[in-house]
């Protein structure tokens, strides 16, 4: 097979399913050979990202990836795709196992914040939603802080631990894609702590971005993101 690419999920199974369900439907199609190439690997039982980087687990999830990169680069992808936004703390060790390019989840969005939320003048205030893993590695801060102009804002205790039952209470452990909880966080984030606009850094919360089909308030959904690059880039190694 030529012209393709490899994603890396399993980080979680359904949130997987949820990103290619969202690259075919944006695909532009006439055929079934309209539709893209590419390998998935759905490696399901790498350890929990969050709880090794909080301290709760030994279990070092960037080995199951790393392994997975030498395993793949052997078939000459493209470039490949990792669906998971809190394992981009690794991001630096894992792009040292291969020459093929991987592409960066969390950089895509905060372009994307930039691009369209950022103010003429003054900062624009971008709430971040994510894993406590991810926070607390400030995977997003780092890219968010690049810019001048952009203001990160973080859910206090009391709601990032909304936010941490609506991903894994939720969504991973009983499939329920709780509309109600979500409209609560993002509602509280806008008018409670003056957001001007909310990063979904998460692939869970994609997923109830995608169920929601969520219009009130304003997101950058970061596998939305990801999808989009990925269609492009296949899309121009393909012509």
């Amino acid at each position: 097979m030529k012209n393709f690419f490899t994603i890396l999920g399993g980080m979680g199974t359904l949130a997987t399913e949820s990103f290619i369900h969202v690259l075919n439907e944006r695909t532009p199609i006439h055929a079934d050979q309209d539709y893209l190439n590419y390998l998935l690997v759905n490696h399901a039982t790498v350890p929990d990202r969050t709880d090794y980087i909080l301290g709760n687990s030994e279990d070092d999830p960037s080995l199951a990836i790393k392994e997975d990169i030498q395993q793949y680069s052997r078939f000459e992808p493209d470039f490949f795709v990792l669906t998971c936004n809190t394992a981009h703390h690794f991001f630096d060790e894992l792009q040292e196992e291969t020459d093929i390019p991987i592409l960066h989840m969390p950089r895509l969005a905060v372009k994307t914040v930039n691009k369209t939320f950022a103010k003429s003048t003054g900062k624009t205030r971008v709430g971040l939603l994510a894993t406590e893993g991810t926070i607390q590695t400030k995977v997003y801060e780092n890219e968010l802080t690049k810019f001048g102009n952009l203001e990160v804002v973080l859910p206090d205790a009391a709601l990032q631990q909304d936010v941490t039952n609506l991903i894994y209470r939720d969504v991973k452990e009983n499939h329920f894609f709780n509309e109600e909880l979500f409209y609560q966080i993002l509602r509280k984030m806008s008018e409670e702590f003056s957001c001007d606009v909310m990063v979904l850094g998460c692939t869970e919360l994609s997923l109830v971005q995608e169920f929601t089909q969520n219009t009130k308030y304003p997101v950058v959904d970061a596998q939305s993101e990801l999808a989009n690059e990925t269609i492009r880039r296949a899309l121009d190694n393909r012509s």
